[in-house]
């Protein structure tokens, strides 16, 4: 039953896989195996097709069902349990419950630094979303208190900068056991490892770049004449870090990285080409043409069309 709901989800017949999907998991409840991994497993496949839906009352009570019985099973000792609760806490953050996600994320992080080593990615990628929740909660804080807003952005500055070291850190190992073995195609562990540390890499430059547009006009400091160099500079790092690393290794089969890398390329085309500034105001560091060509070369490769015919 479970099965034929998955097929029936490819082949986009979503409400009839939703139900055997349904179906599947009230079965094993009602035999007492709701706490299986099958169960489980089952459960986080709904909830992935509520989210995708967008769905996410839906998919938030799922999500905390399946929390709840990781908890009981496993107990925050277990990463199972910690991937779980960040789960939840993404969901909370799409649904703008900000405070509750923060708490999670919290959580979360505590564990990680129990349960991995300190420069691990997964310790990285928490910070990165909670980072992110920082910016959302100054979003909401700016239309009441302008200076609380300013310091939940300088929060999220500074968790991003960890973020962006532990990533660093994990991306350059990877190169270092890439080099000892003599494997340059990145393939295997290191390869995914590699993959992970690079995109989160890139998704906290953009971030940070986004960031300090944020603050510029928090602090309605922005002026025409003078371009915002602090988001300048973490999108232009966002480039040349994937600049050096696609020399470095073979990325080319990451699509998932050419679109944190094409969305960095946006951003700083957005924050330098749809100026009002003359053009002997803008950044000298930045060569529109160019970045309108690369723009469209990423976009020509990550078309669907153009996928299917690969």
């Amino acid at each position: 039953m479970y099965h034929l709901g998955t097929v029936l989800q490819l082949q986009g017949k979503g409400k009839d896989s939703e139900a055997l999907i349904q179906d599947s998991i009230r079965i094993l409840e009602d035999g007492g195996q709701g706490e299986s991994i099958m169960c489980v497993k089952r459960m986080r496949y709904l909830a992935q097709i509520y989210m995708k839906s967008n769905r996410l009352e839906e998919a938030e009570k799922v999500q905390r069902k399946i929390l709840h019985i990781m908890e009981l099973t496993k107990g925050w000792n277990s990463l199972d349990t910690v991937i779980t609760a960040e789960g939840l806490a993404l969901i909370l953050q799409s649904a703008g419950s900000l405070k509750e996600a923060e708490e999670l994320l919290e959580r979360c992080l505590d564990a990680r630094k129990t349960l991995l080593p300190e420069d691990h990615i997964q310790i990285g990628a928490n910070m990165l979303h909670m980072a992110r929740v920082a910016i959302l909660n100054s979003n909401q804080l700016k239309k009441v208190d302008t200076s609380k807003a300013i310091c939940e952005l300088e929060k999220a500055r500074d968790i991003l900068n960890e973020s962006i070291r532990i990533a660093r850190s994990s991306l350059d190992k990877s190169m270092r056991q890439n080099r000892k073995i003599h494997s340059y195609g990145a393939s295997g562990d290191i390869g995914k490892n590699f993959r992970v540390a690079l995109v989160i890499l890139l998704q906290a430059f953009d971030a940070l770049g986004l960031l300090a547009i944020t603050k510029q006009e928090l602090q309605e400091s922005k002026d025409e004449c003078l371009p915002n160099s602090e988001a300048e500079s973490a999108l232009l790092r966002c480039i040349s870090t994937y600049k050096e690393f696609v020399t470095e290794m073979s990325i080319a089969e990451f699509p998932e990285v050419k679109a944190e890398y094409l969305k960095c390329l946006k951003h700083l085309l957005s924050l330098n080409g749809n100026s009002t500034t003359q053009t002997s105001q803008r950044s000298t560091r930045v060569n529109l043409q160019d970045l309108r060509d690369e723009i469209k070369r990423l976009e020509l490769q990550l078309s669907p069309s153009r996928n299917r015919k690969i």
